[in-house]
Formats: structure tokens, sequence, C-alpha cells
């Protein structure tokens, strides 16, 4: 079988890897942008939407590289907030990274807000552009409820405060691999895997 390569959108070689696993059995290879000599540029993520995001930043990996580029954009949606602070995760306490202080704004947010109402849920969005202009998308969800403390030493983002029904602890408390079955991206890539697969 061929090997063809897909640029991975990201600087994270954990992504790249990560996606590798997922998508090598197409005969595919993730590479990252220092991986063939290119500084890629940063996109300004001006979308509205998570989806809108990461064609933003598949398309312009596309278009730089000439390589099919897969690009993802991801977070936080609670309802009770009416679905904030959703695009805007990474930076929703002013400064884009900032976990803890991210946190705090959410349960600032969510105080008096009781058990029935705390339901929010992650998304994924990911995206593949080819050079010939098709692009193909996916979403993948992870629902769960905000708890009222952090919780668990693991995970990053909101982790500590997310709770999973399904496996009946928080994200932070759970291993990589527990955290990879049940990952909002996980299940995006991996039905981006199948599209990709028909195409």
């Amino acid at each position: 079988m061929t090997e063809t390569r897909f640029l991975i959108a990201t600087h994270n070689t954990k992504k790249r890897d990560e996606l590798q696993r997922i998508l090598a059995p197409l005969g595919i290879r993730a590479v990252l942008g220092a991986d063939i000599g290119m500084d890629l540029a940063d996109v300004e993520e001006t979308g509205q939407t998570f989806e809108e995001n990461a064609l933003l930043k598949a398309e312009s990996g596309c278009r730089e590289s000439g390589l099919p580029c897969i690009a993802d954009d991801s977070g936080l949606v609670v309802d009770a907030l009416g679905g904030a602070p959703g695009v805007y995760s990474a930076r929703y306490a002013g400064v884009h990274g900032d976990d803890d202080a991210n946190i705090v704004k959410l349960l600032g947010e969510l105080e008096g807000v009781p058990d029935e109402k705390r339901a929010a849920r992650f998304v994924c969005a990911a995206c593949c552009v080819f050079p010939d202009g098709r692009h193909i998308s996916a979403r993948g969800e992870c629902e769960g409820f905000i708890g009222y403390e952090k919780a668990g030493n693991g995970g990053f983002g909101y982790d500590p405060v997310f709770y999973s029904p399904e496996l009946g602890r928080y994200l932070a408390e759970l291993s990589t691999e527990e955290k990879n079955a049940l990952s909002h991206r996980g299940r995006a890539i991996a039905a981006l895997k199948r599209f990709i697969g028909n195409k």
C-alpha cells in the first residue's frame, strides 16, 4: 500500500501520534509542519462554531503545504450557560490557556445552579481539506456534568470539574487510555477516518 501524507494542523506531537495510530490502517502518515520543514502560519480562530474554526485551520494548512490537511477545534458546552464557554473555552477568563482561571470563572458562573441543570459536553469538530478543494468534517461529543470543585490530578483544561456518568469519575481522575476511549476528539477523528476511507 502506498503511504499518503496528511498534514495535521497543530504543533502538538502527541496529537500527531494519536492521529497516526487512528489513520495508519488507511495507509496515511500523519505529519506536522516541522516534519516537512514548514513553519505553518498561526490561524486566527474567527469562526462562530467549532466546525468553522476547524475548517479555517485545515484550509490554511492545505493551502500552505499542498497536502491534505486535518484540523480540529474543541471546547466545553454548558447547557445552563447557553452553550458557553463554547469556542471561547481556552480563553474563557481572558487569557488563552489559563486553565485555573477558566475553571474559577466557570464555577462562579454556575454558582447556585442545581445538579440537574449542570449538564455539559465536550465537543470536537474535525475537518479534512484536500488539495482539490473537497472537504469533509465530523463531530464527536462526550457527555457529562460540571461538578462543584476540582477533582483528580490528570488531564488538562476543564477535566478536573467535568464528571463522566459513563465512567463514574471526573476526567482528571482517568488514565490516558480511559480518557481516550471516550474522548470527543477520538470520536470525531474516528468518524472522520470512516469518511476518508470512503473517499
